[in-house]
């Protein structure tokens, strides 16, 4: 039986960083593609209502997970509990893409930040 399956199109979302779109969503997970340019970093950051699972699509991401940094390569992934501290970025010539699968109820808006490099504080803005 062929299905037919419609979807949205997300239109990307620019930061400070580089960026990132929605693929897929639903009330219980979202899938996106991230980027973060040469030299770009997340804030170092916790959900207080989602988790977070990321596959290295291509470059090198340098995760901060807690009190744990360490470099993942194309292929090589990291599960983000809820409530866990962390950040990514990327340290490369290359643009670092991911591929985020968010399990949970949240959005951008249950983001507490504890440290940002372009000046943003407390919860996401």
């Amino acid at each position: 039986m062929n299905e037919i399956f419609e979807t949205e199109v997300y239109a990307p979302v620019d930061k400070p960083w580089g960026g990132y779109q929605d693929l897929e969503r639903t009330e219980a997970w979202t899938v996106k593609r991230v980027w973060v340019n040469n030299g770009g970093i997340l804030s170092l950051q916790s959900h207080k209502l989602r988790a977070e699972h990321w596959v290295v699509a291509s470059g090198v991401a340098t995760v901060t997970l807690d009190d744990k940094i360490f470099d993942l390569t194309v292929g090589e992934s990291v599960f983000i509990p809820i409530g866990a501290v962390h950040r990514m970025a990327n340290n490369h010539a290359d643009t670092l893409q991911i591929i985020e699968t968010q399990i949970g109820v949240g959005d951008e808006t249950d983001i507490v930040r504890y440290e940002d490099e372009y000046g943003r504080e407390g919860t996401n803005t």
